[in-house]
């Protein structure tokens, strides 16, 4: 198994931060010990017995059990599936509790450390009731795990128990710890009820979902318990660094969101709401903290917008009222507030599977094409899928959805889809990786040059998709993501050259741009693009709406000149609004530094956009100084205090621009 470098290799998001993000650790524990009557939950902050100690032992045994014996049940056959591959797994409510146990066990024992390995699984829970108060179905989530239910509605699928994700922990010397979410990536939730019960000690009738980047929970509805998106329960440190919720319902307990460094919640009904440490973004939710970032002893950074501009849920597979299996696409809403399925039936239509080319990693990719030609719309069964010419959609409203994470890579420096110029094509739930031979471009939506093919009232959607430049293996890639097409829709992306894994040095996994737009009306919710050599994001469209941007910028420039916009300017902005640009709006902006080669590598601005356009609009940015050397001279054109390292973890705020 792979397991990750994160005690060493990624120090930025926890050096010097140690003593800022306990102080939150503790008081939320605290708090939610006086809330939930856990005594167990106040040093657990700070030094906590081991998992086993505080409770659901059982479940952990087991799974460790399976481990040892190298077997993971095959998926039962159940009447009336379609054939998804061998590694999507179709639990019925009429199955034993403890085979589904068993088997969410194995699959859990085997993915929670694989970090970079090629399992890939879709658990996928038809309609009906799992587990009880008394015997709970409980299980963890690892890498490249998809749990989802297929009714109409989360409340067709019912969990009585908990589905989680814990801190993972890497001693780095004797008598150390190192428990964190900080890399626990590429898994997601969606589409179910959750009454959260069972468990013992800290852990008692707690849900907790400590991730960091690409592990989505949608539509989902969680009550009964502690909603936890922070670990406390393990030994410290408990850093995290995520995170996404759309579409969801939280009901019964205040959400304790403790370390995670930022988090984006949209279209959501929240009770409650605990922490933030630097940027915190709502938009559209009920029940959502007030505005209050950059706010001297304010209640938190929080940037909260009363309504989403535009959206549009993400298709997902379900069980219709006749047996059959469809896909479900939920329609466009503009200024929304809260979940689609609260007040009944979420509008939209349903896809029959038989329209459905359903694709295997041995699937050739000409044959994918002549299905699309055809008028198929696409699925990914869970896998790698190696490619050598790209993936052309060609029609309006193509579904392109992927199940359990499928990963494309592209081996002959080709690209990997590219999508034309129409309006309403939907991807999802795919993942992009770069391939030994550079490629211009991993995914491209519209031709170059082309601004039109997307319309207000069928926009294309991008969802849950992510974007790697090595890490799993050796990759170059000059851009991940480019959108040339108008009214699109990113929701949920992460470009990522990596710090760490297969492949990684500066000259190795070479990338330059995460994301481009030159689309006008394009929209992005939760857009987060890390490590790229050059400006991370260029934005050129006309009207486009960034709400929430995280970033890092690249750990390991050589030398200050190997890293230089131009003669005369320090690095290069992690966001650029071109000089083109008349309409533009940014919500909830942070870039963080970390320059880990001992060398005084500084950038002059985290941001760049026109300051004398009347309708280029930014608002709550930060910059952060990690750890390290060097620094960030501005926020954002020459705005806003610098950031070194004797800010170490401070953030630089500022409120608008210009």
């Amino acid at each position: 198994m792979n397991r990750p470098l994160a005690a060493t290799s990624r120090p930025a998001r926890h050096a010097g931060l140690r003593h800022l993000i306990r102080r939150c650790a503790i008081l939320f524990a605290a708090l939610a010990a006086a809330a939930y009557g856990a005594a167990a939950l106040s040093p657990a902050a700070t030094a906590a017995p081991s998992r086993a100690v505080l409770g659901r032992a059982a479940p952990a045994r087991t799974a460790a059990h399976a481990l040892a014996a190298g077997h993971i049940p095959a998926p039962a056959h159940v009447p009336g599936a379609p054939d998804l591959g061998p590694n999507v797994y179709i639990f019925t409510p009429s199955m034993p509790q403890s085979q589904i146990q068993a088997t969410v066990d194995a699959i859990a024992s085997q993915q929670v450390p694989n970090q970079f390995g090629t399992q890939r699984y879709a658990l996928l829970f038809e309609p009906g009731t799992y587990g009880t108060a008394v015997n709970p179905l409980i299980f963890q989530v690892g890498y490249y795990t998809q749990v989802a239910g297929l009714g109409a509605s989360p409340g067709d699928v019912v969990i009585n128990g908990s589905v989680d994700v814990y801190n993972q922990c890497f001693p780095s010397a004797p008598g150390t710890t190192n428990c964190i979410a900080l890399d626990n990536f590429w898994r997601s939730l969606s589409n179910l009820t959750i009454n959260i019960a069972g468990g013992s000690g800290c852990q008692t009738k707690t849900e907790f979902w400590a991730v960091s980047q690409a592990a989505p929970m949608r539509r989902v509805d969680i009550s009964g318990g502690t909603m936890s998106f922070m670990d406390y329960c393990s030994a410290g440190p408990q850093f995290a660094s995520g995170g996404f919720v759309a579409d969801s319902q939280f009901t019964g307990g205040t959400i304790v969101n403790g370390s995670q460094q930022q988090f984006i919640v949209r279209n959501s009904n929240l009770d409650g709401w605990t922490n933030g440490v630097w940027n915190q973004v709502f938009a559209g939710d009920n029940g959502a903290p007030a505005q209050a970032f950059g706010v001297p002893g304010g209640a938190g950074p929080y940037t909260t917008l009363a309504t989403s501009p535009v959206t549009q849920e993400e298709p997902f597979l379900y069980l219709g009222p006749d047996g059959g299996y469809q896909v479900f696409v939920p329609g466009p809403h503009h200024d929304s507030v809260g979940p689609t399925w609260t007040n009944g039936p979420a509008a939209g239509q349903s896809v029959p599977i038989s329209r459905f080319f359903i694709a295997t990693p041995d699937t050739p990719v000409p044959r994918i094409n002549l299905a699309l030609t055809l008028g198929r719309d696409l699925i990914f069964t869970p896998g790698i899928y190696r490619l050598n010419q790209a993936i052309k959609v060609m029609r309006p409203d193509t579904i392109v959805l992927g199940l359990g994470l499928a990963t494309l890579i592209p081996d002959q420096g080709n690209v990997s889809m590219r999508v034309a110029s129409v309006p309403g094509v939907k991807i999802s739930g795919v993942i992009f990786d770069a391939g030994p031979v550079n490629s211009p471009v991993l995914l491209r939506i519209g031709a170059a040059g082309e601004r039109h093919g997307g319309s207000a009232d069928d926009p294309t959607l991008v969802q849950d998709v992510y974007f790697r430049i090595g890490g799993a293996e050796p990759g170059r890639a000059t851009n991940s993501l480019v959108v040339n097409s108008s009214n699109v829709i990113l929701d949920n992306i992460w470009a990522w050259r990596a710090d760490h894994g297969a492949g990684v040095g500066w000259t190795n996994n070479v990338g330059d741009h995460g994301v481009i737009v030159t689309g006008d009306d394009v929209t992005a919710y939760g857009l987060f693009v890390e490590h790229y050599q050059q400006t991370q994001v260029i934005w050129s469209g006309q009207g486009g709406t960034d709400i929430f941007f995280q970033n890092e910028m690249p750990y390991d420039p050589p030398s200050q000149e190997a890293w230089m916009a131009d003669a005369t300017t320090d690095g290069y902005p992690a966001f650029q609004v071109t000089g083109n640009v008349s309409s533009f709006t940014g919500y909830g902006l942070g870039s963080y530094c970390f320059f880990n080669q001992g060398l005084p590598i500084v950038a002059a601005e985290a941001f760049q956009a026109p300051s004398t356009a009347p309708d280029v609009k930014l608002h709550d940015l930060l910059t952060v100084f990690l750890s390290g050397s060097g620094g960030i001279n501005s926020v954002v054109d020459g705005v806003g205090a610098p950031v070194t390292s004797a800010t170490a973890g401070t953030p630089s705020n500022v409120v608008s621009f210009p």
